[in-house]
């Protein structure tokens, strides 16, 4: 019990303070979301990413493994989603918005902090995340949209989403500079460390501001069950896939810890753009990320065991 107050105390507290301080602000000034967004995911996000993986030991092996691995997670969570959609018979709109309330989860507003918090700020694990983060940013603009927007989406419009997004470029960008031992110029590392290093209270303050815009009006048909997949049953298919690939150490945990995070914010910007129940997908952001402040201590508990 002393553990688990331990890690609430000093890991999840901090961040729920955050997050709560984001929604204060929001009551208090109505602050624009659509600017905080930007600003996360066209400055900040895209400069995390660049200095994390040029600073970053992880090699080409660990790479195909953290891909591997995210591959056959996404595929025994996505089997168990469509189980108990077949089951239930659910129409076609809650079938998409169930799926997305588990299969995208916030791999960076919260996971990114958490991961810090928890592994106090090594590199290693964070260039995991941040692996992890670039293929939860590309599936709701890929995937996300097609199943939504399929009547009226097409593949040039997929690519042209693809390729708006900054991370893309800054993914090859890194990864060349830091394989080739070219230094970047001091002139613009500066900067680019600065911000990166703002993301974390940024993200934070953003998840908070959106969260605390939500409305506040709860129908539990079938969140309950998508705050069992998510914050339960992930890190369990977390657990067994490390197992079944025999991934151990710093890297395991990092990967399991990147399960248990609660639903992504962007299941409930896809269900408002194309008008997709937006309030059981609210509702499963909110209380996912209510609920994270229990189940991942627990997580973050037997992740010791390992």
């Amino acid at each position: 019990m002393g553990y688990f107050v331990y890690i609430l105390v000093n890991n999840i507290v901090p961040i729920s303070i955050m997050i709560a301080i984001g929604a204060v602000m929001y009551r208090a000034f109505h602050l624009d979301i659509k600017t905080l967004s930007k600003l996360n995911f066209y400055v900040f996000s895209p400069a995390l990413v660049f200095v994390k993986l040029y600073e970053s030991e992880m090699n080409l092996h660990v790479l195909l493994q953290v891909l591997l691995f995210f591959v056959l997670f996404f595929s025994l969570l996505f089997a168990l989603i469509e189980i108990y959609i077949r089951i239930r018979k659910l129409q076609r709109g809650m079938r998409i918005a169930m799926r997305n309330s588990v299969i995208f989860y916030n791999s960076a507003n919260y996971a990114l902090p958490l991961n810090q918090t928890v592994f106090g700020g090594n590199a290693y694990t964070l260039s995991i995340q941040i692996v992890i983060m670039i293929m939860q940013t590309l599936l709701p603009n890929t995937y996300g949209i097609y199943t939504l927007n399929a009547h009226r989406s097409n593949w040039k419009a997929t690519m042209k989403t693809i390729l708006s997004l900054p991370v893309i470029y800054m993914i090859p960008l890194a990864l060349l500079l830091r394989y080739f031992h070219l230094p970047v110029p001091s002139s613009i590392n500066l900067p680019l460390t600065y911000i990166a290093n703002a993301f974390m209270a940024t993200a934070l303050l953003t998840l908070g501001v959106q969260l605390g815009g939500m409305k506040w009006e709860f129908h539990f048909s079938n969140v309950a069950v998508s705050l069992v997949l998510r914050l339960a049953a992930a890190p369990l298919i977390g657990f067994f896939v490390v197992w079944l690939l025999g991934i151990d150490g710093l890297t395991a945990k990092a990967l399991i810890l990147s399960c248990a995070v609660p639903t992504s914010l962007s299941s409930v910007l896809l269900a408002i753009e194309y008008e997709n129940e937006a309030e059981f997908s609210s509702q499963a952001v909110f209380t996912s990320t209510l609920l994270s402040m229990f189940t991942i201590p627990i997580v973050i508990y037997l992740l010791g065991f390992l």
